[in-house]
């Protein structure tokens, strides 16, 4: 499919693509980009394309190295457990300034957001899970937008969201331990929300920073073992 001709659009437009093929995974952690083969796929020249692959470096998606070319990030361990411990203190903040800047109609959205999370679990069993994902996803940037910081909206939303998507694609394993901490992370969301209603930042921010500790543990536990699985199988 050929992208649109203007410069600004058409970068645009390839950041968005190449950025959608590395968070679903479709362009591998540590995979070698090839310009010529990007090029081809998206019918456009590597004027735009080297542009655009500038971007998402700027966004830690790929790194360049010397004499090996761009690559997609590849994230450790540790890099998962450190993005996922910076998230807890930004959106700590986030959900503090939140607490004092949202309106009524966004704390309504929040609500919404709420019964359509635990309606996608309960109505689609282990099959909701996913879904309840995307609509956890839009509850923290409502928060996050609700905050009025235009500097910390970029940062969580640009830079540590995508990476923390890639953290979230390491692992696609649903188990009974999966629907727990769904059944936990409804109500920990149940405070979060209580705690924006009745502009009371400090009980926000310890009530997201609670639930993103809570959610840090299970995940990096989960991909651990995994990563432990792995490592025996290949042994």
């Amino acid at each position: 499919m050929m992208l649109p001709t203007a410069s600004g659009a058409l970068v645009d437009q390839i950041v968005t693509r190449l950025e959608q093929a590395i968070l679903t995974g479709e362009l591998a952690q540590g995979q070698k980009l090839s310009e010529q083969a990007l090029s081809d796929r998206f019918g456009v020249s590597r004027g735009p394309l080297r542009e655009a692959i500038r971007t998402l470096e700027g966004r830690h998606l790929v790194e360049r190295t010397p004499f090996s070319g761009v690559r997609v990030v590849q994230l450790s361990l540790d890099d998962m457990e450190q993005l996922l411990s910076t998230r807890e203190a930004l959106e700590g903040m986030a959900s503090r300034q939140a607490a004092e800047n949202m309106t009524l109609h966004e704390t309504r959205q929040l609500r919404a957001c709420l019964v359509a999370f635990e309606d996608s679990f309960r109505r689609e069993g282990v099959g909701g899970v996913f879904r309840a994902g995307s609509v956890d996803n839009d509850l923290h940037m409502l928060i996050v937008r609700g905050s009025r910081n235009r500097w910390l909206t970029d940062i969580i939303c640009n830079e540590l969201y995508p990476l923390l998507q890639i953290c979230r694609f390491q692992s696609t394993t649903v188990t009974a331990r999966t629907r727990q901490r769904i059944d936990a992370v409804h109500r920990e969301h149940e405070a979060i929300i209580v705690a924006i209603e009745r502009r009371d930042a400090d009980a926000a921010e310890t009530a997201m920073r609670t639930h993103l500790v809570a959610s840090r543990i299970m995940l990096m536990a989960q991909l651990r073992g995994e990563a432990a699985a792995t490592a025996e199988a290949g042994a």
